[in-house]
């Protein structure tokens, strides 16, 4: 486990970007931190870091987001399910099966749907604009 301070939504973002630079296919990156955090701007960061020039913004109302190119991110938003069923009625598994980086926002709604080997992400409020962030199960570059 990793602890990391941002001082700015800038900061978080390149963070993000570090972590996902390396990240295999297939990594599901379980996302946990109230409302305005700064998760979104994590999952900015990750497709940046991983060389998509896509435009990120919150799946709230759409519940996922696919970002394609070289590599592959998939941005899910839990927050409007109830629970790790209606996940899996959307096709979690087949996104599972593609191979790509799957962000999942609002995971502690969904925690029955991972498997274990997931990276967590946890972003604390701090400030206006600090965080805390903490990251299990993957090193940063």
């Amino acid at each position: 486990m990793s602890e990391y301070l941002s001082r700015s939504e800038g900061e978080t973002e390149e963070l993000g970007a570090r972590l996902a630079k390396n990240l295999p296919g297939g990594t599901v990156v379980a996302m946990y931190g109230d409302l305005g955090a700064g998760k979104t701007a994590f999952v900015r960061g990750m497709a940046r870091g991983m060389g998509l020039s896509c435009r990120v913004s919150s799946p709230t109302f759409t519940i996922v987001n696919e970002y394609l190119g070289e590599r592959e991110l998939i941005h899910f938003d839990m927050y409007r399910l109830s629970g790790a069923d209606e996940l899996f009625d959307i096709g979690w598994e087949d996104y599972l099966n593609r191979g790509a980086v799957c962000a999942v926002e609002w995971s502690e709604k969904v925690e029955d749907a991972f498997f274990g080997d997931e990276v967590r992400v946890t972003i604390e409020k701090l400030s206006d604009s600090g965080r805390k962030i903490t990251i299990e199960g993957a090193e940063l570059c």
